[in-house]
């Protein structure tokens, strides 16, 4: 098998992994850990939702002045891990953080409710908050300057794409025989192999 079909077999494997879990009766499907590190190597994770996949990469979406927003200028380099109990399944992705497009960060931006993009403008994400209601008062002020028109997209709040050269499936198994395949971008060919439980 060559470098693009293992590329290509891995790709297919997230979908049909995204697809089984969209099945499942839990409220996220798509909910992911995310794990970063400032520039001195401090790792930092977090769950944020899966918000697009394609052969590109997997999308999430986050305020750019939040630590994780922070983190990732200072090294782009991130992992994602998503487990799904239900499916004993688990995919487990890294690689290099991008921007994407703003015309794709408008279109999903616009997909959300309108608390959610005025919480999204209200919240100085990751500082520190003295009191609860200067949020909650902020987000009261948006609503009226927004009163009858679309909130629109702030600068810092945009997607990234995690591009990756390392994906990682595991599969549950009795008596804790679990299958892993691992498959990795190496001087631009991908490789597939298993790993030992």
């Amino acid at each position: 098998m060559g470098g693009e079909e293992f590329f290509q077999e891995a790709i297919a494997r997230c979908h049909s992994l995204f697809e089984q879990a969209s099945q499942l009766a839990v409220k996220e499907p798509m909910a992911m850990s995310l794990a970063t590190t400032d520039r001195n190597g401090q790792p930092s994770v977090r769950m944020v939702l899966l918000r697009g996949f394609d052969e590109r990469g997997f999308v999430f979406y986050t305020n750019a002045d939040s630590r994780k927003g922070h983190q990732l200028a200072e090294n782009p380099r991130a992992a994602i891990c998503m487990h799904w109990d239900d499916l004993r399944e688990q995919l487990r992705a890294e690689g290099t953080t991008q921007k994407v497009d703003d015309v794709q960060s408008d279109q999903y931006w616009s997909s959300r409710p309108r608390l959610s993009q005025l919480a999204a403008i209200a919240s100085l994400q990751s500082e520190v908050l003295q009191e609860r209601k200067l949020l909650e008062d902020e987000v009261d002020r948006l609503d009226e300057m927004y009163a009858g028109q679309d909130v629109p997209r702030p600068d810092f709040w945009y997607g990234f794409r995690l591009v990756p050269d390392r994906i990682e499936f595991w599969s549950g198994r009795e008596g804790r025989l679990h299958e892993r395949t691992l498959y990795t971008l190496v001087d631009g060919n991908w490789s597939g192999s298993l790993l030992y439980p």
